[in-house]
C-alpha cells in the first residue's frame, strides 16, 4: 500500500497490468483467426458460405449439422481455423486467473493471509464455473 492517495497500489498495478496483457493477447488471437478464416488459410470446421444456413438452426441442430463439439471439445478442434476463435475468447474469459494467482506471492511476502485466501478461493470458483462440473439441465 502507499501513503500517496494518486498512486495506486502496488496489487492494482500488477493485476491491471497483467489484465491488461491477457486482453491484448486474447483481442491479437480474435483478429488474427478472424482474418485467417475469412482469407481461407487453414481447414475451417464449418466453412465461411455455409454458416447463413447455419445461423438460424437450434444450436443442438448446428452442432450436428456443422460437426461443432459442444462445451470443452472445442479443444479438440483447435486445428481448425474457424475455432482458433474460440481460443481467443477463452483467453478473454480466463484472464482474471492469472491476474489473481500474481497477487497471490504478493500477498504471502506482506502476511496478508485473508487475501491469500480471498485470491485462492476466487481462482477455485472460476475453475469450478469453467469445469462444467456444476452445470444444471440438459
Amino acid at each position: 500500500m502507499t501513503d500517496d492517495p494518486r498512486q495506486q497500489p502496488v496489487e492494482q498495478l500488477r493485476y491491471a497490468q497483467w489484465l491488461d496483457l491477457g486482453a491484448r493477447i486474447g483481442q491479437v488471437v480474435l483478429v488474427l483467426s478472424f482474418l485467417a478464416y475469412v482469407a481461407g488459410l487453414g481447414q475451417p470446421q464449418v466453412p465461411v458460405e455455409r454458416l447463413p444456413a447455419l445461423w438460424s438452426l437450434p444450436v443442438a441442430d448446428f452442432l450436428q449439422a456443422s460437426g461443432m463439439a459442444s462445451g470443452w471439445g472445442w479443444l479438440r478442434q483447435l486445428g481448425h481455423s474457424d475455432v482458433v476463435g474460440l481460443a481467443g475468447i477463452a483467453i478473454l474469459a480466463g484472464c482474471s486467473l492469472p491476474c489473481l494467482l500474481v497477487l497471490v506471492p504478493l500477498y504471502a511476502r506482506r502476511g496478508d493471509k485473508a487475501f491469500v485466501v480471498l485470491c485462492l478461493a476466487q481462482v477455485a470458483v472460476l475453475l469450478l464455473a469453467a469445469s462444467g462440473l456444476l452445470s444444471v439441465g440438459h
